[in-house]
């Protein structure tokens, strides 16, 4: 097996790792801790982070929310699309870093889509916060990994990229052209 195979099947043993992650994560909330039907649907694990059962029925920070089964689907329609160019460009991908980082966002997608399919929200349940102050919302793995992936493209694609070579000067100040260089 060549590297770009081994790197893309690296990638896809990622996002199933982050899809059984979130589906035995979603599924122990909604089994044995059965956080529903507990006072305020709160667990409290730490002094600064509970597990504390939502149903989100907007996409992120609750924007978008879907009131209808119309906008339900549509919703899943659209994370569908997204997952669908996020698995394409990680097929066009070759770096391993780039690859991990889209397979973080592709299976916490599939975790989210299939919430929306099959409930009508999203399960969230992490509830990280100091006091009363909460720098996040409500959330769930599948949420935190896609939030992990994008941040780690976004910093590749800042500070790894490979940077376009410096422009050669003539004489006269006018950059080289390959015919100027052949002259």
């Amino acid at each position: 097996m060549n590297s770009l195979a081994a790197n893309r099947l690296k990638g896809f043993a990622i996002a199933a790792i982050v899809l059984v992650i979130d589906l035995f994560v979603k599924a122990m909330v909604m089994g044995p801790l059965d956080l529903r039907n507990r006072p305020y649907g709160q667990i409290e694990l730490l002094p600064f982070f509970n597990l504390t059962y939502t149903q989100n029925f907007g996409v992120s920070l609750g924007m978008f929310t879907a009131n209808s089964a119309e906008m339900r689907w549509a919703l899943v329609a659209v994370t569908a699309a997204i997952a669908i160019v996020v698995l394409v460009w990680m097929l066009k991908e070759r770096r391993l870093g780039d690859i991990a980082a889209l397979a973080l966002v592709l299976g916490g997608a599939l975790g989210n889509i299939r919430d929306r399919t099959l409930y009508g929200f999203v399960i969230d349940y992490a509830d990280l916060h100091f006091g009363e102050w909460r720098p996040f919302l409500i959330f769930n793995i599948a949420d935190a990994a896609i939030s992990i992936g994008v941040v780690i493209i976004l910093a590749r694609a800042l500070f790894l990229r490979e940077k376009p070579a410096p422009e050669l000067e003539t004489p006269h100040g006018a950059p080289k052209t390959p015919a100027a260089e052949t002259k």
